[in-house]
């Protein structure tokens, strides 16, 4: 058995909820010099540009769960400049990206898999995004692990679908049928300019938690059951969030996946499989604007 095909065999043997349980509480200890040990050593591992951050000094961290989800100094992620201008919410690389045909997106060569079943099985949140574009999004440990919006939107719903925690790194992406669609994951769905815009938040082993700036952790209770949240979208209690602004984040790393309507917006042709994203970047451009 090749070494890749150990790494996945693994995975499909191991209690990956548990230990994500485990490493979860770990990583929210405050440990003090053990905690500042340890950032000091996944910095060093991952090679991690500490001068990005607010807090550049390991120290100020007192839980390794703070660390990772750092804050960034104002100003390294410029806006990209234009209203045309769909940003990407995330610093990371692409996985995949382009058309959705008959209801399914790219998971890696050879693996597709059903937009309907990654948005928790109704085919009324589905319908909007047949025929559109989408994008996944791997987050690297490297990464900053904040996520905001690609353009101005109102939260229309949430959806937390139950799964399974297989990692979301490119050899799992090659090697385990359906795995963004298998795996824990929150959906959030906006009302934008473009038509409705998901953002699927995927679960991975050993990510802690998933958050959203409106709900906080997302973790109802345990069971197969999926449970959707509706909000308002107009008067004083509509959630509104603007392009670049932070939505949620991820304890320990993950991936993101978003999709859009028909005929709605163009990916930048410059944004290929394998491209690393910066937040706040250009990634597509609104119909009928003219493209960078």
């Amino acid at each position: 058995m090749s070494l890749d095909k150990f790494k996945i065999a693994m995975q499909y043997a191991m209690p990956k909820h548990f230990i994500s349980r485990v490493v979860g509480k770990l990583a929210a200890a405050k440990a003090g010099a053990l905690t500042t040990t340890l950032i000091k050593l996944f910095i060093k591992q991952y090679k991690i540009d500490m001068s990005e951050a607010e807090y550049s000094d390991p120290a100020h961290y007192k839980t390794f769960n703070e660390f990772f989800t750092r804050p960034l100094k104002d100003g390294v992620r410029p806006m990209a400049e234009g209203d045309n201008i769909i940003t990407h919410p995330v610093d990371g690389a692409i996985s995949q990206l382009g058309d959705i045909v008959d209801g399914q997106l790219i998971q890696a060569k050879g693996h597709d898999y059903s937009l309907q079943a990654l948005l928790g099985g109704s085919e009324d949140d589905t319908t909007p995004f047949l025929g559109g574009k989408f994008a996944t999004i791997y987050l690297a440990p490297k990464d900053y692990h904040r996520i905001h919006m690609p353009i101005d939107g109102i939260l229309s719903k949430m959806i937390y679908v139950p799964g399974d925690l297989f990692s979301v790194n490119p050899l799992t992406a090659q090697n385990v049928p359906n795995l963004f669609a298998r795996n824990e994951r929150v959906v959030a769905i906006f009302e934008t300019e473009i038509g409705p815009l998901a953002m699927v938040l995927v679960g991975a082993t050993i990510v802690a938690s998933i958050e959203t700036i409106w709900a906080g952790t997302v973790t109802p209770p345990a069971g197969s059951d999926v449970f959707s949240w509706n909000y308002p979208t107009k008067g004083e209690n509509a959630i509104t969030l603007k392009k670049g602004e932070e939505m949620g984040r991820f304890k320990l790393g993950s991936t993101v996946v978003l999709a859009w309507g028909a005929d709605k917006a163009d990916i930048l042709k410059d944004q290929l499989p394998e491209t690393v994203t910066r937040l706040n970047t250009a990634f597509a451009t609104i119909k009928g604007s003219e493209e960078l």
